[in-house]
C-alpha cells in the first residue's frame, strides 16, 4: 500500500483515524496497540510473508535491547549488528554476491522485504543507544513493535531514532495546530509525488530507455535533469507525507530534507540530502571509527569506509558502489584542496554550477542498470559533435511535460520559503496558504484516482 493510493486515501486513512481518536486521550497504550495493527495490517499488504520477518526482527531487539541496558557487555551489541545486517545481507546482496560468482539460479532469488533497509538501520540505531546509555530500554514490546513499524515512516524514512521519540510513545499532546500543520505537510508531500515526480517522471524513463541510434544530446540532458527532479521530489513527497503523517498522530519526526539543489557544494548538499541517513552513518559508522579526530590518512579512510557503505546500502549493484565512490573522491578534494567556502564569490559560483553538474550525473549512474550502461548515456550527455543536438524524438517527449519539467525545476529551490519570509501580511498569507492546501488536495484527489500504480522510487533500496 502507498500514500499516493486510493485504498490509503478513502479508505484506510481515514478508518485508523477515526478510530484512534475515538479512543481517549488517556488511554494511550490502546492507542499505540490500534496504531500497532495498523501498521502491521499497511505492511502486510503489500508483504503478506515478509511481515513475520520484521516481526521477528522487533521480537529478537526487544530481547537484546533489556540484556544490554542489564549488562552493558557489547557481546550483545555484536549479536544485535550480525543479526540485523546478516538478515538485510541474506535478502539485499546474497543473490548479487552468488551471481558475481556464477552462482546465481540456485534456487535463491529472494524478494527484497520493503522498507527493510529503514526499519534494520532503526532497529540497530535502538540497542546501541540502550548500550551507549543514551536511553533507556523499552519495556513494553507493543511500543517497540510500533516504533519499528509505524506505518508513516516505516518504508522510506525519515530514519527516526527511538531516543527522539521514546517520550512520545508514553505520552503524546494532540492540537489544533497538529493537525493542520500535518494536513498540510501531508498535502505538500503528495502534491510532490502526484504532480511532480510523477509528470516528471515518463521524461525520465524515456531517456534512459530510449535506442542510443536515436539519441540526442539535448535529450540525454533533459532525461537526466527530469531524473534528478523525479527521485528529489519523490523522495521528499515521502518524507513530506510521513511527517505530516506522525504530527498528526502526535509524532515529531525530524526533516530530511532542506533544499538539497540549493547546495553551494557537495558538502552542502549531504546536509541537506537524506539527512536521516547522512546522520546514521555519522553516528553509527564514521564518528565511532575516529571521525576527523584522526591524521589525515586515518581521516580519509574512514570517509571511504563511510562512503562505500552509503552506496551499498542503497543496493547490490556496481552502480550504487561506484556513486558513493565518487562522492568520496569529491568531499575530499572540498576537505583538503579546494575549500570552496574559503573562496571568492565568483569562484564559489563556479563551484556551485560544477556541484549542480556534478550530482546530475551522479544520478546518472544511480539510476542505470550498469556502470557500462551509465557510461554510454554519460559519453553521450557529452558528445558534442558526434551525434544530433536536438531531434523529433526529444521535441515530442519535452513538448509533453515541459510545464512540470519547469516548474519542478523552480520549486526544487527554495522560492516558497523565499516568498513567505518576504510576506508583509502573514494573516492574508495563511488565507492563501489555506485556500491553495485545499486546492492541492482536490488535484492531487484527480490525479490519484485517473493514474495507475506509481511506487516511489525509495521503495527498492
Amino acid at each position: 500500500m502507498i500514500f499516493s493510493s486510493s485504498v490509503f486515501l478513502f479508505l484506510f486513512f481515514p478508518i485508523v483515524l477515526i478510530i484512534y481518536f475515538i479512543i481517549p486521550e488517556r488511554f494511550i497504550k490502546i492507542r499505540n496497540l490500534w496504531l500497532l495493527i495498523m501498521s502491521l495490517i499497511f505492511y502486510a499488504w503489500g508483504e503478506p510473508l515478509h511481515v513475520f520477518l520484521m516481526l521477528l526482527s522487533i521480537v529478537f531487539n526487544y530481547f537484546l535491547g533489556l540484556l544490554v541496558s542489564r549488562s552493558r557487555r557489547k557481546i550483545y551489541v555484536g549479536i544485535s549488528c550480525v543479526y540485523n545486517l546478516g538478515i538485510l545481507f541474506v535478502f539485499k546482496y546474497c543473490d548479487w554476491i552468488l551471481g558475481l560468482f556464477g552462482l546465481a539460479g540456485g534456487g535463491y532469488n529472494l524478494a527484497l522485504p520493503i522498507g527493510i533497509s529503514f526499519y534494520t538501520f532503526q532497529v540497530l540505531s535502538y540497542v546501541v543507544d540502550v548500550y551507549r546509555g543514551e536511553c533507556g530500554p523499552q519495556t513494553n514490546m507493543l511500543d517497540l513493535g510500533l516504533y519499528v513499524s509505524f506505518f508513516p515512516q516505516l518504508i522510506a524514512g525519515p530514519i527516526v531514532r527511538y531516543k527522539s521519540i521514546a517520550l512520545q510513545l508514553k505520552r503524546r499532546k494532540h492540537s489544533f495546530d497538529d493537525y493542520s500543520e500535518g494536513a498540510w505537510r501531508f498535502t505538500i508531500g503528495l502534491s510532490k509525488k502526484v504532480l511532480l515526480a510523477n509528470q516528471v517522471a515518463p521524461v525520465a524513463e524515456k531517456a534512459f530507455l530510449c535506442n542510443r541510434d536515436d539519441f540526442s544530446v539535448g535529450f540525454a540532458w533533459i532525461g537526466a535533469i527530469a531524473y534528478t527532479l523525479q527521485i528529489y521530489f519523490d523522495f521528499s513527497g515521502y518524507s513530506d507525507m510521513a511527517i505530516g503523517l506522525g504530527r498528526i498522530f502526535g509524532f515529531k519526526f525530524s526533516e530530511n530534507f532542506n533544499y538539497p539543489y540549493a547546495a553551494d557544494s557537495i558538502t552542502d548538499f549531504w546536509k541537506r540530502w537524506h539527512i536521516s541517513l547522512s546522520a546514521w552513518f555519522r553516528d553509527y559508522v564514521y564518528i565511532p571509527l575516529g571521525g576527523s579526530r584522526v591524521t589525515v590518512y586515518r581521516h580519509i579512510m574512514n570517509l571511504g569506509i563511510v562512503w562505500i557503505l552509503t552506496g551499498i546500502w542503497h543496493g547490490a549493484n556496481f552502480t550504487f558502489i561506484l556513486w558513493g565512490i565518487l562522492y568520496f573522491f569529491v568531499l575530499i578534494l572540498e576537505k583538503y584542496v579546494v575549500k570552496p567556502e574559503k573562496r571568492s564569490k565568483n569562484v564559489r559560483a563556479l563551484y556551485r554550477l560544477f556541484s549542480i553538474v556534478f550530482i546530475i550525473l551522479n544520478w546518472v549512474i544511480f539510476n542505470s542498470e550498469s556502470v557500462q550502461i551509465a557510461g554510454e548515456y554519460i559519453k553521450t550527455m557529452f558528445s558534442f559533435g558526434n551525434k544530433v543536438f536536438w531531434n523529433a524524438y526529444g521535441t515530442y517527449w519535452t513538448g509533453q511535460y515541459k510545464a512540470f519539467l519547469i516548474c519542478a525545476a523552480v520549486l526544487a529551490f527554495p522560492v516558497v520559503p523565499y516568498i513567505k519570509d518576504r510576506a508583509e501580511n502573514q494573516v492574508f498569507l495563511r488565507v492563501i496558504s489555506g485556500m491553495l492546501m485545499i486546492g492541492l488536495l482536490l488535484l492531487d484527489l484527480c490525479f490519484v484516482i485517473s493514474g495507475g500504480y506509481n511506487p516511489f522510487l525509495y521503495y527498492n533500496f
